[in-house]
């Protein structure tokens, strides 16, 4: 059985400025993310799925109603979240994940300016991501609302090992509606490490 918990962020609050102010951390991780932790929880109450990991929640979601799918989207793309950002990021890709970059886009700067395209062209609110597909190759994809690229209903699958949420909530208080100037600065608080470990992971 797994354990459904609500963690606090693996850092302090104001710890990822300028790129991301405290008050917008507080309110993201304090007031969206809790809520959608708790509608998770109230909508996967008397659900057979409760209990199983999100991987296989999200296999099943075409099926489920869509206080589930949004609410479960939202638990498991901010943990997500939380965790692929760090104080100060860490510099670069390396190792084997600097290898399939360079294979896949050609350079880190190209992956980058793909994934901020990504980002920008998600009309509305959703994400962007990197991710390793159904063929162990890298690509990078973005989805609506609360989605991502577990879901079965995901145009296109894979294992997420960088996501960024372009929900105005995630940035407007500092960058109003521009969101491609979030994109840019974002870089700076990536935690390449725990990507790494992300992909290690999916590629194993």
């Amino acid at each position: 059985m797994t354990t459904y918990t609500f963690a606090d962020l693996p850092y302090a609050y104001d710890a990822l400025e300028p790129v991301i102010d405290a008050t917008t951390m507080q309110i993201h991780h304090g007031r969206h993310h809790k809520a959608y932790y708790d509608n998770f929880l109230a909508a996967i109450k008397d659900n057979p799925l409760n209990g199983q990991p999100l991987e296989t929640i999200f296999a099943h979601i075409s099926k489920e109603s869509a206080a589930l799918r949004n609410n479960a989207g939202g638990y498991y793309n901010h943990n997500h979240y939380w965790n692929v950002m760090r104080p100060n990021g860490s510099n670069a890709p390396s190792g084997a994940l600097l290898d399939a970059i360079n294979s896949t886009f050609g350079s880190v700067d190209a992956c980058k300016a793909a994934f901020k395209d990504a980002g920008i062209k998600q009309f509305g609110s959703g994400w962007a991501w990197l991710i390793v597909g159904k063929d162990g190759k890298l690509a990078i994809t973005s989805t609506p609302n609360q989605d991502n690229p577990l879901m079965d209903t995901a145009a296109v699958q894979g294992t997420p090992i960088l996501g960024c949420d372009v929900w105005e909530h995630a940035y407007y208080l500092h960058y109003q509606n521009k969101r491609p100037d979030y994109l840019d600065a974002w870089w700076q608080i990536v935690n390449w490490d725990y990507v790494a470990e992300l992909y290690a992971k999916a590629t194993a």
